[in-house]
């Protein structure tokens, strides 16, 4: 076990100087979370703003069920990918096992309930707001929907990056599907895991400040978005 004042030191070298594996890891860490956050987006905004405007049966049962699932068990997803792609799976044929695309697929399942329950509320709210604005000029659902998106953009904003806060701080799928293959599927959080387990404290230090980092400018842009909503809100 290193002494923890050499591992710090280590570490911040590892990151003033941007070490090769390093930089590897956290560009393939940002590729899937991006990934896994745009494919989420593009079905969670629709989903959740036709949950929200469009009456049909079984919306509340949707809605209920959305908001259940944004606690889904990372394990349990991984599993539940890991037999669907391994070999035995009905998708065995893609090869995708231990590939960072089955990262993606597992981190999409993750983030997609999360971004499509938020955008339910936040569509929904504003919805409320002009909804007989929209009956009166008789606007078709599908138009209503693509303005109330439009509307609310910096809040759907926030949502993603919600999204990606809790895509890039995804360990337990990513490491079922993914097998934290060194220069292939090692993402921050299963090198983390890994290192720590090693022993080896200086790159697992490194690997956490920057995911710090990373959750600190999440943060600092979500408040920043408010704001900017805000005033704009106000203007």
């Amino acid at each position: 076990m290193q002494d923890f004042g050499a591992a710090f030191g280590l570490a911040f070298s590892l990151v003033f100087n941007a070490d090769a594996d390093l930089v590897e890891i956290i560009l393939l860490s940002l590729r899937v979370s991006i990934g896994a956050v745009a494919l989420a987006a593009l079905i969670g905004f629709p989903l959740g703003a036709l949950t929200a405007v469009v009456a049909f049966p079984g919306r509340q049962a949707i809605a209920v069920l959305l908001n259940a699932l944004m606690g889904l068990p990372p394990v349990v997803v991984g599993l539940l990918v890991y037999m669907a792609l391994s070999r035995a799976g009905p998708f065995g044929w893609m090869n995708l096992l231990y590939s960072p695309a089955a990262m993606i697929i597992a981190q999409t399942i993750l983030v997609t309930p999360i971004i499509a329950a938020l955008t339910r509320q936040v569509v929904e709210d504003m919805h409320r707001e002009y909804d007989e604005q929209f009956r009166s000029l008789c606007i078709p659902p599908r138009r209503v929907i693509g303005a109330l998106i439009w509307d609310s953009r910096y809040s759907l904003l926030t949502v993603t990056l919600a999204g990606f806060g809790r895509a890039i701080a995804e360990v337990g799928a990513v490491i079922i599907v993914g097998g934290n293959i060194d220069h292939l599927t090692r993402v921050m959080t299963t090198a983390i895991a890994l290192e720590t387990s090693k022993g080896d404290l200086a790159l697992a230090l490194a690997l956490g400040f920057i995911l710090l980092v990373l959750a600190l400018s999440v943060n600092a842009a979500v408040y920043g978005l408010r704001l900017s909503a805000r005033r704009l809100s106000y203007a």
